[in-house]
């Protein structure tokens, strides 16, 4: 059942009359109104409570800021500020202001500003202030009507076209795109109306590889199914659609390249939400994108890292990989270097690593692979770190038989014998070096 709502107006006029009518004192006749309202189940959000006499709407920070900007036409530099204002009032989710500001109309005053933007050194000042603005207020699925009721899906498009890449404006713009798309199916439909996925592909290809990270959630938003009122979501739909203009493939070039720390997940996530069948999966492999992400991992090796990827049943998901691309050594030879990091200087990560099936899938792939060198190479350092510190790892490995594996690999293979010889000796045997 849908939430009652009051406007200010009318909680104004209910304070009113209680003092009028009822005889009530101004603070005696506020909390009766609020006490009745919260009886009835009205939602009191973005109300601003004042005492008759002693306050006004007015005097609220973010009303002040709001009626001032509405006086405003081309003092671009007190605009920026306004709008500079308005983002650090309404950051703070806790203090209220966003469902103020939101209330009283600052979501379509904001897209109304926008829309008279015209990119040029005068404005260009106010283009990010006002998108970063914008990227606050829409917090919920009534700013997000109000936002598109404004047009806003048209105007932050055609300013994110027209930024000439600017990586402030692109990154501002496209947080806009999320936190509109967020929980709105019809906001997702206007943005792919909009081409807004050519205008992803566009800037994933442009010359400058600057990392804009809301890009990223731009991408995992219009490709998840979060709007509860729909029966059928569209954007599995959008998810192919995105794959075949080559979405996926740039997304997997951009991590080759290299992205930093604080975007890494972000695109990784974001290239999960297109790999929505068997098809774009393979194509995404096919580019290189399984070794990418392994080395993305790989790179990300803290002991925290480590940790957290244990914890989360990393390793099992690492073996289950292996195992679905039996047959592709590159592949193997990724995980287990991944595995050995994972292991290094920690027995407890050793131990979960046995129990996820390193071992089997040492002793498998260097019986299948003889002659990869890399992958026999890796399998060997692998099972130095499982082993050297965790005695019972020892006593597995040395049961099924990885001795033989392993003085066969450094025998056949020339890059494999500094690593063999350490495997051996960390595996306690004392003819390692023969």
């Amino acid at each position: 059942m849908a939430t009652r709502a009051i406007s200010q107006e009318a909680f104004d006029d209910l304070v009113r009359e209680n003092v009028e009518d009822l005889g009530m004192e101004p603070s005696e006749a506020l909390e009766d109104a609020l006490y009745t309202l919260k009886l009835q189940g009205v939602d009191l959000s973005g109300i601003i409570t004042c005492v008759p006499g002693e306050s006004s709407v007015k005097d609220n920070p973010v009303i002040a800021c709001l009626d001032r900007l509405k006086e405003l036409d081309d003092e671009f530099d007190e605009i920026s500020s306004l709008l500079v204002k308005l983002n650090e009032l309404c950051s703070g989710q806790e203090s209220g202001n966003v469902a103020i500001a939101t209330k009283h109309g600052a979501v379509e005053l904001t897209c109304s500003i926008c829309s008279k933007i015209k990119i040029d050194s005068r404005s260009n000042a106010i283009v990010v202030p006002c998108l970063k603005a914008l990227a606050v207020l829409i917090h919920d699925i009534q700013s997000t009507e109000a936002f598109r009721n404004a047009s806003g899906p048209r105007i932050v498009v055609d300013l994110i076209r027209d930024s000439g890449f600017d990586s402030d404006s692109l990154d501002a713009g496209f947080a806009v795109v999320a936190a509109a798309a967020t929980g709105n199916e019809v906001v997702k439909e206007i943005f792919m109306e909009l081409k807004v996925d050519e205008l992803i592909l566009k800037v994933l290809n442009r010359e400058s590889k600057v990392t804009i990270r809301a890009l990223y959630d731009a991408i995992r938003v219009l490709l998840t199914p979060d709007d509860n009122r729909v029966v059928a979501s569209q954007v599995y739909g959008y998810a192919r659609t995105f794959a075949k203009l080559g979405i996926a493939k740039a997304l997997t070039e951009a991590l080759q390249e290299g992205i930093g720390s604080d975007s890494l997940v972000s695109a990784s996530i974001a290239l999960k939400s297109i790999a929505v069948n068997d098809e774009i999966c393979k194509s995404i492999a096919e580019s290189g994108g399984i070794d990418t992400l392994l080395r993305c991992i790989d790179d990300s090796g803290s002991d925290s890292n480590k940790s957290t990827i244990v914890e989360k049943r990393g390793l099992d998901k690492l073996i289950k990989l292996a195992q679905r691309f039996s047959d592709d050594p590159l592949v193997i030879q990724e995980v287990m270097s991944i595995i050995s990091i994972i292991c290094l200087r920690s027995p407890d990560h050793a131990a979960s690593a046995i129990e996820a099936g390193a071992g089997d899938l040492a002793i498998q792939a260097m019986k299948r692979f003889p002659a990869a060198a890399q992958m026999q190479r890796n399998a060997c350092n692998m099972i130095r770190n499982i082993a050297v510190r965790n005695a019972e790892n020892r006593k597995i490995l040395l049961a099924n038989g990885i001795e033989k594996l392993i003085r066969n690999a450094k025998a056949n293979n020339e890059i494999c014998r500094a690593s063999a010889t350490d495997a051996l000796r960390d595996l306690g045997l004392d003819n390692y070096n023969s």
